[in-house]
């Protein structure tokens, strides 16, 4: 069909679509009004011919304007592309918009975002694409004689099992450019059915610290992540799915497919009637933020419209009613279109502010906390002792003397260990190298008692229960990695690696089943951990 058997025009000015399907473009649209105003008479739904005001004028091709009282609504819109119109004196403008670049599934779905709204999708997967184009669309960026968001738009590709893509861009009269370019994600590639249902997965949102016990401490983040019973890679899909193209997922409040994480930050000063609350909005004179962190006196947000603020801004939160000033410039950071960041397939490379359980890392994965200072965490490996016979052999693994004996010097108890106290303190530091719980020996002056502990720090252990014996000042005192019954074939230890470490391994048997000759061996624990299997020759 022609344009003219889709387009009607009213004699008050109304141009209005009549068709189906059809699309066109800025200039055939324009042709076909000038077609109309040179006809002599006006004919059909089309009233309009040369005794009226012209309808429209052109700068170029890609720019017109329709002079008063001509008007198009935004039905009509949906069906120009390639150009822009402006019409009321000025006061209304659609833009013209095409995006290009490549996506990796015939159907993906782009999405736009404008004023914080998705824009309701009547492209499907894609209008006006000849000429390689993903989109040629016009948008409404200007009404009642206002900006819609000062023109500003963001393009965004949220497929599940393809990488996302966004593009942030703004508009203005003829035709603007976004690009747009997604793969497959190799990474993501469980169903969203399948994915909804790991429910283990958990966050904590919010300012909040985490010490990833690698040295520098708790460091500040805006959300905690916890795998629960799945994997890493299976964190990095949930959060995909959360972002995904049609979720009805919430977080911070928002739904999914709005959030981007972090985008700005800033000191403050000044506050009253607050305190300000986190998923707050908080809003000033040029635009509109969603308050993902709040430290004491400092806003980790995201922008939502508008642009940030500047200096002595004065910003109020829209549900707590507090205010302050802005102190000092605010800082951009740059947005991961996964929030969480990117993930190797087992191993996870946090975007900016994203915290994760500290039991949940390793030292392949890598966070960004929220002074932009990246956290690797410690390199937390296991060291094996197997072929055991559960409930008759006793194990001991500690520090090798260099002899293959055990180190039984390898710590000096520091003064007043006193029986009952719930405590046993060192002379100097307890090794980064020692379990987080488990036992350490110390000589009580006949024999050395073996004290399980629940924590250290420092130069102090906390005892799971009290000290039975006065532990004399300087008394010998070593960590036994191992020391028990084997409850089953196998047992472990996991410990923080921090340099190669030599250990002694025992293992005895002699009123068992089959009683073994006592076996003795040295081992290492080093950057992969390491084990050892016991050899079992019979004792007469």
């Amino acid at each position: 069909m022609a344009i003219a058997d889709d387009i009607s025009v009213a004699a008050n000015g109304d141009i209005r679509w009549t068709g189906s399907t059809a699309n066109y473009t800025v200039l055939e649209f324009y042709r076909f009004l000038q077609d109309l105003a040179d006809n002599s008479t006006s004919s059909g739904d089309d009233l309009l011919d040369i005794t009226n005001t012209n309808p429209a004028t052109a700068s170029t091709t890609e720019i017109i304007t329709l002079n008063a009282p001509y008007n198009i609504n935004d039905t009509l819109a949906q069906h120009i592309y390639g150009g822009s119109v402006t019409q009321d004196g000025g006061n209304v403008l659609y833009s013209g918009l095409q995006v290009i670049g490549s996506v990796n599934s015939a159907s993906t779905q782009l999405q736009i975002v404008q004023n914080n709204t998705l824009l309701t999708n009547y492209w499907s997967t894609g209008i006006n694409t000849a000429g390689g184009y993903l989109l040629r669309l016009m948008i409404k960026t200007r009404t009642g004689g206002a900006d819609i968001d000062g023109k500003r738009v963001r393009v965004q590709a949220r497929e599940l099992g393809d990488t996302y893509a966004e593009f942030t861009a703004t508009l203005g009269t003829g035709e603007s450019v976004a690009a747009i370019s997604t793969n497959q994600d190799l990474n993501n590639q469980t169903s969203a059915a399948g994915i909804a249902a790991w429910t283990s997965i958990t966050n904590v949102e919010g300012f909040q610290t985490i010490d990833l016990d690698n040295g520098n401490g708790a460091r500040e983040y805006y959300s905690q992540w916890n795998k629960g019973t799945q994997s890493l890679n299976d964190l990095y899909e949930r959060t995909k799915w959360i972002q995904r193209r049609g979720t009805s997922e919430t977080i911070h409040g928002i739904n999914g497919e709005l959030f981007r994480g972090i985008t700005h930050s800033w000191a403050y000063d000044g506050e009253s009637s607050g305190p300000f609350q986190e998923d707050e909005i908080v809003s000033w004179a040029t635009g509109t933020a969603l308050l993902l962190a709040l430290d004491t006196d400092k806003m980790y947000v995201q922008l939502l419209t508008g642009t940030a603020p500047v200096n002595d801004t004065a910003i109020s939160g829209d549900t707590s009613s507090a205010s302050a000033d802005v102190n000092g410039a605010p800082t951009a950071r740059t947005v991961s279109p996964s929030f969480i960041g990117a993930s190797t397939g087992t191993n996870i490379i946090g975007a900016y502010g994203i915290g994760i359980e500290p039991t949940d890392v390793t030292a392949s994965d890598s966070l960004f906390d929220l002074t932009n200072t990246q956290q690797v965490p410690p390199n937390f490996q296991t060291f094996s002792v197997t072929n055991l016979v559960s409930s008759e052999d006793t194990v001991l693994v500690g520090p090798n003397d260099g002899s293959d004996e055990l180190d039984l010097d390898q710590l000096s108890a520091a003064a007043g260990n006193n029986a009952g106290n719930s405590t046993l303190v060192i002379s100097g530091t307890i090794p980064s190298d020692t379990p987080s719980s488990g036992t350490v020996r110390a000589f009580n002056g006949s024999s050395y008692d073996r004290i399980p502990y629940s924590s250290f720090s420092g130069s102090t252990f906390t005892l799971t229960g009290t000290l039975a014996n006065n532990i004399a000042t300087s008394a010998n005192v070593f960590v036994t990695y191992l020391d028990k019954t084997a409850a089953a074939t196998s047992e472990s230890f996991t410990a923080k690696y921090s340099s190669t470490r030599s250990l002694a391994v025992k293992v005895r048997n002699g009123t068992g089943t089959i009683p073994i000759v006592p076996f003795k061996t040295p081992a290492t624990f080093g950057p992969s951990g390491g084990s050892v299997s016991v050899i079992r020759t019979a004792d007469v």
